[in-house]
């Protein structure tokens, strides 16, 4: 099937401001589920929830901790109790409003197999602290309900472009083993600060390039503001992206990033540790204060002039992929978004 370029259909809604509702108006009860995975094996219940809801403070997860926590597996809920890899946490309360974000995403390819869609800066994947209701995988089940949609890799929230999907469970497994296996390849378009030595290319050449090769692993620092912050640490598994310059524009420049490794936040701390950080980039960019600043209490005026863009200027360009059913190679591109394309114009 050729790609589809249809974008989810619009509502009363857009931004999702009265999403936590039900149709009666009063709030939903929601769960929250955080499943501990092997590296956070061993670590306090507090500093976990601390790592997986940064924004919140110690004191307010621990209240969370004493108040609204389920441990199905029956393990002992204080604050300095271990978590266990391989439970789920489960955190019950009434629903909240959501900060505005786009609801709407277009769909760059689909077949009875595979989904590819095109998500939006700004829209998030998965729940989190601040968002249930008003996240991609919502959205995914109002628009196709009932036929088993997964996700199959991870976007950060403020990175825009091509996420794909699988429809049912056969396909879905497939394809996150061939992502674990890294047997897709993912190509970003990032704008950074400074005017980096690297090679360039002109679009469409692969042609020579630079790789950032730096072990990268989540701060152990116990008085670290934001815990899910990566920094170097040769104790680390590798960790390499590829690095091409695009174009320069003034004070910033356009790159292409081959992630050859999949470490969490990868491309965005790659590219602050060598002294090139992503424009908007919160918290590579700016740091602790300036991420916390922004989740605390949005982006202010000053607070945009300071860190240029709403969103960190990271986009998803392009993926390819054997299909799971065919074998096939499938190559999906998604554009720069307008926004940034605006902002390497607009720059002097």
């Amino acid at each position: 099937m050729p790609p589809a370029a249809h974008t989810s259909p619009a509502s009363d809604d857009p931004l999702g401001m009265r999403s936590h509702l039900d149709e009666h108006g009063a709030p939903r009860i929601i769960e929250r589920r955080f499943r501990v995975d092997e590296e956070s094996a061993g670590t306090r219940l507090d500093w976990f929830l601390k790592r997986k809801i940064p924004r919140l403070s110690r004191t307010r997860i621990q209240a969370i901790i004493r108040e609204t926590l389920v441990r199905p597996g029956g393990g002992p809920t204080r604050p300095s109790a271990p978590v266990i890899a391989g439970e789920t946490l489960i955190i019950r309360q009434r629903a909240r409003p959501e900060p505005p974000c786009p609801r709407t995403f277009g769909v760059l390819y689909e077949d009875d197999h595979v989904l590819v869609v095109d998500k939006p800066a700004g829209l998030p994947v998965h729940a989190s602290a601040k968002f249930y209701f008003n996240t991609l995988t919502r959205l995914l089940s109002e628009r196709y309900p009932g036929q088993g949609i997964q996700i199959c890799h991870r976007l950060d929230r403020e990175t825009s472009g091509v996420l794909v999907c699988a429809r049912g469970k056969g396909p879905a497994a497939i394809l996150k083993g061939a992502f674990e296996r890294r047997k897709v390849t993912k190509e970003y378009l990032a704008i950074v600060s400074g005017r980096p030595p690297w090679p360039q290319v002109t679009a469409g050449d692969s042609g020579p390039a630079h790789v950032i090769d730096l072990a990268i692993g989540l701060t152990r620092d116990p008085h670290a503001r934001i815990a899910i912050r990566m920094v170097a640490r040769p104790d680390s598994p590798p960790a390499q992206t590829r690095v091409q310059v695009v174009s320069h524009h003034g004070e910033v420049t356009l790159v292409r990033c081959v992630p050859l490794s999949g470490r969490q936040h990868q491309i965005r701390a790659h590219l602050a540790a060598v002294g090139f950080p992503i424009v908007g980039d919160k918290l590579y960019a700016h740091g602790d204060d300036v991420f916390a600043e922004a989740c605390d209490g949005g982006l202010s005026a000053e607070l945009l002039a300071r860190i240029k863009l709403p969103n960190h200027a990271l986009h998803a360009a392009s993926i390819r992929f054997a299909h799971p059913d065919t074998g096939e190679t499938i190559c999906v591109r998604s554009p720069l978004p307008s926004a940034l394309a605006d902002h390497l114009t607009a720059t002097p």
